[in-house]
């Protein structure tokens, strides 16, 4: 069986080269919500998660220029996805003056970046105000480029987009990895590479389209693979059950075929739930009922795993060496459909095993249940970590310089 795909995560990191008295340009990730009615920052989660690589570029001596998108303006100027409401929480955060361009490469931002001096902080304009950044335009890029020195990429939610700001200034200034993004492809890379055994992968969501490279990929690594969440119904449906209204991908029954035999072949074990949760609809009044996930009846759905499922999953997890989960086993939202999912995160809080949470649902799941200091990492990707997980080469991480 031919060895899981993981790209070369071992990028030389900020704390490697000599930053004192240089320009850096720092991708972070600072697409975060914006409450519409008060113009504040809604969460500030990201900023918080930015701060270690900015505080040591700065105590190190560096002049910082903040770069980072918000939203989908394609190219336009939206005053409502303006950085400016990102500027001021994170001045809040480091105590200091951060000073904002009134664009991004034109003439205020020329004239910030120029006379910035070492450990003083300005922040851009949205990259993706200019057409060129997701265009990857090679103009736009050096334009970028030539207001710094050196670049530093923490953005790991971005890493996936062969975007400007994100590979295309590699090719014209030396780029590493910040703290924030080496722990990603540490945490991350390391334990697909090279788990900790038993090695257990618990995948959930709604889809299978958006997870088959992923679950083919760590078939061929983890000890087990656990199925949960709406994709579950296709593969009951895949292996002839009936799933009544469950959510169920039809044309995408071959993929879960194709799983199914993968790990056959592996001799891995692919556990598939075997009773759910089941109501008349998400936001039917009627009594829930537990039903067998191959046997859903007509006019019902289902909407979380089950009691024998959960007991069979988080026996799984508790004795596990590493786990690696990426989506809900259920409608977390609603406390009725919550039991699947914080089961299995309490199951990984409690099972001393190295445990890596990625997805943004995910993440959001331990953090509703309280739980986010129990686990080894939480990342704060949410495609990348699936392409990453897929083997994808991600070009914001390809484009970075190798560690020596």
């Amino acid at each position: 069986m031919e060895a899981p795909k993981i790209m070369d995560y071992r990028k030389k990191t900020v704390s490697e080269i000599e930053v004192r008295g240089k320009r850096v340009l720092l991708r972070c990730d600072f697409n975060i919500p914006i409450d519409r009615q008060t113009g504040e920052v809604a969460d500030t989660g990201r900023i918080v998660s930015a701060l270690p690589t900015i505080n040591y570029l700065l105590d190190e001596g560096a002049a910082v220029i903040v770069c980072s998108h918000l939203g989908r303006p394609h190219g336009q100027w939206k005053e409502e996805l303006s950085l400016r409401p990102v500027c001021a929480r994170l001045q809040e955060y480091l105590g200091k003056p951060v000073e904002m361009a009134r664009d991004v490469v034109g003439p205020d931002a020329r004239r910030l970046a120029s006379r910035l001096a070492p450990g003083q902080i300005m922040m851009l304009e949205n990259l993706r105000f200019e057409k060129g950044e997701e265009a990857n335009d090679p103009i736009f890029a050096s334009e970028l480029a030539g207001l710094a020195d050196i670049f530093v990429s923490d953005a790991f939610g971005s890493v996936h987009r062969a975007h400007a700001s994100v590979a295309g200034v590699a090719d014209y200034l030396p780029a590493v990895a910040g703290f924030l993004l080496a722990r990603e492809l540490y945490a991350i890379g390391g334990v697909v590479s090279n788990p900790a055994r038993p090695f257990i992968a618990v995948l959930g969501g709604s889809k299978v389209s958006d997870k088959i490279g992923v679950i083919i990929n760590l078939i061929k690594v983890a000890d087990a693979v656990i199925i949960g969440g709406g994709m579950a119904y296709t593969f009951a449906a895949a292996l002839g059950g009936d799933v009544g209204g469950s959510l169920c991908e039809r044309d995408k029954l071959e993929y879960a075929r194709r799983a199914i035999e993968a790990a056959k072949d592996k001799g891995a074990v692919l556990m598939l739930p075997a009773d759910s949760v089941v109501a008349m609809g998400m936001d039917s009044p009627a009594p829930t009922l537990v039903a067998e996930s191959m046997s859903v009846p007509e006019g019902y759905m289902g909407l979380d795993i089950g009691p024998a499922a959960i007991e069979a999953f988080t026996g799984a997890v508790a004795g596990a060496g590493a786990v690696v989960w990426n989506g809900p086993m259920g409608v977390f939202e609603d406390p009725r459909f919550e039991a699947g999912t914080l089961a299995i995160a309490d199951a990984m809080a409690r099972s001393g095993a190295m445990t890596i949470v990625g997805g943004g649902d995910s993440a959001a799941a331990v953090r509703k249940f309280g739980l986010e200091d129990k686990f080894t990492h939480i990342s704060t990707g949410g495609g990348a970590t699936l392409e990453f997980l897929e083997g994808k080469i991600l070009p914001g991480v390809k484009c970075l310089d190798e560690k020596e």
